[in-house]
C-alpha cells in the first residue's frame, strides 16, 4: 500500500481537485483506492456524490478500526471508495495533542485498512499543526499544488523549511504548478525561478487554470469524465503517470 497526500499550507490551490482527479486516474489503471478526505469542509466526498457518516468521530477516526472501515463508501467508480469527511474531523489537532505517539496516530489508522487497498490518497487541509506532521509522517509521498504567484512561493518556501527544520525528508515532496495562466508573465517568470531554486522538488507538468476544473463542483465528477479531451483532463493524467512512475522508481 502506498499512501499519496495532496497538501499545501496555502487554501485556495487546488488540493481537492487534484486529490480526486489523481484517485480517479490510480482506479482506471487498476489500482484499488482509498481516496480519504482529512479536511473538514468534505469537498471531496461532494464532488463524488458522497454523503459523510456522522458517526465517525475523531475518537473512532483514530482508535475505533470498525467504526473507520464502516465509514467506508464506494463510489460511482470501480475500484475507488471514498471516507468522507465531517465537521468533527476540525477537532484532530485538540484530541491527537493528548495522544501517545501522537505523531504516528494517521499512519497506524490508515494501515488498519491497508490490506484492502494499493493506493490512499489523502485530501488535506491547509494548515501546520499535529494532523500535518502525522501526513508528513505517514505519507510515501506528498503533492503539492503550488499556484505561480508571490504567496504561493512564500507558503512552499516555507514548507520546504518546515522540513528542513524538524529534518523531515524532503524527497518525499512533489510540487507542481496549479492555476496556470501561461499569457501572464508573472507566472511563467514565478515558474521558471522557482524550477531553478527547488529543481528536483517540481514535477514537469503545470495544470492550467480551468473552467472544466470549476465544473467539477456541477458535476460532482473528476474532470476525465466530462471533458476528458480538455487542456484539464490532459493535465491531470500526465501528473498521475510523473506520480506513478515516482512510485514505481521508488520501490
Amino acid at each position: 500500500m502506498k499512501i499519496i497526500a495532496c497538501y499545501s499550507n496555502k487554501g485556495g490551490v487546488g488540493k481537492t481537485a487534484t486529490s480526486v482527479n489523481l484517485a480517479y486516474e490510480f482506479a482506471q489503471a487498476g489500482q484499488r483506492v482509498l481516496l480519504c478526505d482529512l479536511d473538514p469542509q468534505g469537498a471531496s466526498g461532494f464532488y463524488l456524490r458522497i454523503k459523510p457518516s456522522k458517526k465517525l468521530t475523531e475518537a473512532r477516526f483514530f482508535e475505533d478500526v470498525k467504526r473507520f472501515t464502516k465509514a467506508i463508501r464506494a463510489s460511482d467508480f470501480e475500484g475507488l471508495d471514498v471516507l468522507p469527511a465531517n465537521l468533527t474531523f476540525r477537532d484532530f489537532d485538540v484530541f491527537l495533542s493528548r495522544m501517545r505517539n501522537k505523531r504516528s496516530r494517521l499512519k497506524k489508522a490508515l494501515q488498519s485498512v491497508g490490506g484492502d487497498y494499493d493506493v490512499i490518497v489523502l485530501d488535506c487541509p491547509p494548515n501546520f499543526s499535529t494532523l500535518s506532521e502525522n501526513i508528513f509522517k505517514a505519507a510515501d509521498m506528498i503533492v503539492v499544488p503550488v499556484i505561480p504567484s508571490t504567496l504561493s512561493e512564500r507558503t512552499f518556501e516555507q514548507l520546504v523549511g518546515f522540513f528542513d527544520e524538524n529534518r523531515l525528508p524532503k524527497k518525499k515532496l512533489r510540487a507542481f504548478f496549479s492555476m496556470v495562466q501561461r499569457r501572464k508573465t508573472m507566472h511563467l517568470d514565478t515558474m521558471k525561478a522557482m524550477r531553478k531554486l527547488y529543481r528536483k522538488r517540481f514535477l514537469k507538468t503545470c495544470v492550467p487554470f480551468a473552467a472544466d476544473i470549476e465544473r467539477m463542483g456541477q458535476y460532482r465528477a473528476p474532470v476525465c469524465t466530462f471533458a476528458g479531451r480538455s487542456p484539464a483532463a490532459k493535465a491531470y493524467r500526465s501528473l498521475f503517470n510523473e506520480l506513478e512512475n515516482g512510485l514505481v522508481s521508488a520501490k
